[in-house]
């Protein structure tokens, strides 16, 4: 891994993940396509797709909410996978940012109500380290 850089106001993040995320903003999933273009492009103050941070990219995030937005594929349902976004998401609030992540079932099933809590997150204060587990999903209420 590089080492970690800083540029004005932003996070750290390793230099070798930018070509990665300008590449995966190249090829985003339907989900992720469905949520930033119908949901997160025009909202203000802004959202980012495929941002890196520290050793990470994160599907969407809106640094003045301190909100970060993962949307899940099947590959997180592993054990593997579930321990992996644990740590991430550990890391992430270390940063006092506020994790909230939906499946992608839940994108394409219930988009209102995804957009909905977001839209909630976005207008709330958030507490250090965001919600409770760092959850957004529908199946466990944020708040």
């Amino acid at each position: 891994m590089s080492r970690l850089i800083c540029t004005g106001d932003s996070l750290p993040y390793d230099p070798d993940l930018v070509k990665l995320a300008q590449e995966l903003r190249k090829r985003m999933t339907p989900q992720e396509k469905k949520l930033w273009y119908k949901c997160l492009r025009y909202r203000k103050p802004p959202f980012y797709r495929q941002r890196p941070i520290e050793c990470y990219i994160v599907d969407f995030y809106q640094p003045a909410g301190k909100l970060v937005i993962e949307l899940d594929g099947n590959q997180h349902r592993s054990d593997d996978g579930l321990e992996s976004d644990k740590d991430r998401d550990m890391n992430l609030r270390g940063y006092e940012l506020n994790i909230l992540r939906f499946s992608n079932s839940e994108v394409d099933h219930n988009f209102d109500s995804v957009c909905k809590i977001i839209l909630q997150h976005c207008k709330t204060p958030f507490g250090k380290g965001g919600s409770e587990g760092g959850i957004g999903s529908l199946n466990q209420p944020p708040f």
